[in-house]
C-alpha cells in the first residue's frame, strides 16, 4: 500500500505519513458502516441531534492544537483562528434545522386514506473533502449525513490528513455506535474502486472540476448520487453607488483571505468607470499591507500557499496576463518572503486586463486578481457571466433592488450584496455550469442525504 504524505508549505518538511488503507480494511469498513447504518436509522433523531452535539463539542475542545496544526499542514496563518466559528455556526444549525428538514411531507387530506413522504436515509455516505477549508468543507455533509440516520465514509485530502483523526477522535467522544463514522486514508485510486464498486449510496466531493469529471466517471452505471463542489471564478461587480470603502475594505479580504485558496473567494472585479481609480488606488495601498511570511508567527497575515504546483498556477497566470499588456500594481520590494520559485508568493493585483487572458477567465486559486472597468451593469453582467463557472457572485450597491435584478440575471449559485466570500448555513450552497451539481447545507441539503419515500395507506371501512 502507498503512503499518503503531507508536506508541509512552510518549509516543505514532512508533517505526516500514513499508509493507505489495505483492501480488506476498506471492504470490513463499508460492511461495518451499512450494518451500523441500518440500527443507526432506528435511533430517535433527538438522540441522532444529541450525539452530534457532543460531536461538536469534542471538536471545538481541540481549538488550540488544531491552529496551529491547520498552519503546518497547509499554511493557513495562526493569526486567523482557525476553523472553528463558522464549523460551530454551521453545524449547530444543521443540527437545530434536523426536526423540520426531515419530518414528512403531508399532501391534503383524502377521506378514508393516510398519504405521506418519509425521508428514509440514502444509506452509507462518502464524503471526500479537500484541503483548503479541512473542517468546514468536511462539516457541511458529515453532520448531517449522521443527523439523517445515514453512515459516514470520511476521505480527506493528503494536504491535510491530520483533519481526518481529529474527526474521528471527535466522532469516539461523542460515542458515536461502532463502524459508523470511519476515517479512511484512500488513494485516489481507492477512491474510484469505492465508487465504482456501488458500495455508497451517495457521495460528496469538494474539489477541481477534473476531479469532479473523475468522480463521475468512477461512479457511472452504480447509480450513486453525487453533491459535487468544484471549481469557481467568482466575480464582484462594484456599482456607481456603492460605498467605496466598504467595498474596498470586503473585496481585498475577499480575494486575498486564506491566500486567496477559498472556494468562493473574489477572482475577477467589475467596477464602474466612475469609481474605477479611486477603487483601484484603494485597493493597491490596503493589498501592499499584507505581511507574507511564516503561518506560525502572529504577526503573519498572508501564509504560503499549500503546493508549489499551486504557487505555479498563479505565477504562470501573472506572467501571462502581464505578457498580453496588463498592469501589476503591488512593488515585490514590499514582500521580500516570495522568491518566485516556492509556495510563498505575493499577493498581486493587476489591471488593463481582458478575458482573452487566463487570468480572468480561468480559476487560479491563489492571491492574484484582475479588475476591469466597466461602463454600468449590462456590460458588467455580460463579463460575470462570461465564465465556465458559477458558485457566487457579489454585487456593490446601495440599491437592493438593482442587486436582485442584476441577481437574476448572473448564473451564479449564490448572490451576494455588499459582502462576499462567507457561506450562510441556512441557505442552500450550490453551483452552476463547471462548479458541479447538488446542494449543501440549509433544509434542501437535507434533501441530497434523503432518499422520498410514499405511503399511500386506505383504509376498508
Amino acid at each position: 500500500m502507498p503512503d499518503v504524505v503531507c508536506i508541509s508549505p512552510i518549509d516543505s518538511s514532512e508533517v505526516a505519513r500514513h499508509p493507505s488503507a489495505s483492501a480488506a480494511a476498506i471492504d470490513a469498513a463499508l460492511q461495518a458502516a451499512r450494518r451500523a447504518q441500518k440500527q443507526w436509522a432506528q435511533v430517535p433523531l433527538a438522540e441522532r441531534m444529541a450525539k452530534m452535539t457532543a460531536f461538536v463539542d469534542a471538536m471545538l475542545a481541540m481549538n488550540q492544537e488544531v491552529v496551529p496544526e491547520i498552519a503546518r499542514q497547509m499554511g493557513r496563518p495562526v493569526k486567523w483562528g482557525g476553523e472553528f466559528r463558522p464549523f460551530e455556526e454551521r453545524a449547530r444549525h444543521m443540527i437545530a434545522i434536523a426536526p423540520d428538514a426531515l419530518k414528512p411531507h403531508v399532501p391534503k387530506p383524502i377521506e378514508g386514506f393516510t398519504r405521506f413522504i418519509d425521508k428514509t436515509p440514502a444509506g452509507v455516505v462518502l464524503v471526500i473533502a479537500p484541503w483548503n477549508y479541512p473542517y468546514l468543507t468536511a462539516v457541511n455533509s458529515v453532520v448531517p449525513a449522521l443527523v439523517a440516520g445515514n453512515a459516514v465514509i470520511l476521505k480527506h485530502a493528503a494536504q491535510t490528513i491530520l483533519v481526518g483523526e481529529r474527526f474521528e477522535k471527535a466522532m469516539r467522544a461523542a460515542d458515536l455506535p461502532a463502524g459508523l463514522f470511519a476515517n479512511l486514508v484512500l488513494t485516489h485510486d481507492d477512491t474510484a474502486r469505492i465508487l465504482s464498486s456501488g458500495a455508497v449510496d451517495h457521495a460528496n466531493f469538494t474539489g477541481s472540476v477534473a476531479g469532479g469529471q473523475a468522480i463521475e466517471r468512477a461512479a457511472a452505471g452504480t447509480f450513486t448520487t453525487l453533491g459535487l463542489e468544484l471549481g469557481g471564478k467568482d466575480p464582484a461587480y462594484v456599482r456607481a453607488d456603492a460605498n467605496l470603502k466598504h467595498a474596498v475594505d470586503n473585496l481585498v479580504d475577499g480575494a486575498f483571505f486564506n491566500s486567496g485558496q477559498c472556494c468562493c473567494g473574489i477572482e475577477r472585479i467589475y467596477v464602474d468607470e466612475s469609481l474605477y481609480d479611486a477603487f483601484v488606488s484603494g485597493f493597491v495601498e490596503l493589498t501592499s499591507a499584507y505581511k507574507l511570511g511564516n503561518p506560525l508567527d502572529e504577526t503573519t497575515t498572508l501564509g504560503p500557499m499549500a503546493t508549489p504546483r499551486g504557487a505555479e498556477v498563479v505565477r504562470r497566470q501573472i506572467r501571462d496576463a502581464v505578457a498580453k499588456g496588463a498592469r501589476s500594481h503591488i512593488d515585490p520590494k514590499l514582500f521580500p518572503a516570495d522568491d518566485g520559485r516556492g509556495t510563498y508568493i505575493m499577493p498581486q493585483v493587476l489591471t488593463n486586463v481582458d478575458h482573452t487572458m487566463e487570468l480572468m477567465t480561468v480559476e487560479n486559486f491563489g492571491p492574484v486578481v484582475g479588475i476591469m472597468k466597466v461602463s454600468g451593469d449590462d456590460e458588467a453582467i455580460r463579463l460575470m457571466n462570461d465564465s465556465a463557472y458559477g458558485l457566487t457572485a457579489a454585487i456593490w450597491t446601495s440599491d437592493e433592488k438593482a442587486a436582485l435584478s442584476i441577481g437574476r440575471q448572473v448564473e451564479t449559485g449564490t448572490v451576494f450584496m455588499n459582502r462576499c466570500d462567507y457561506l450562510d448555513p441556512a441557505l442552500a450552497w450550490t453551483g452552476v455550469k463547471d462548479t458541479g451539481r447538488g446542494v449543501s447545507l440549509s433544509e434542501i441539503g437535507y434533501d441530497m442525504l434523503t432518499r422520498a419515500k410514499s405511503y399511500h395507506l386506505r383504509t376498508l371501512s
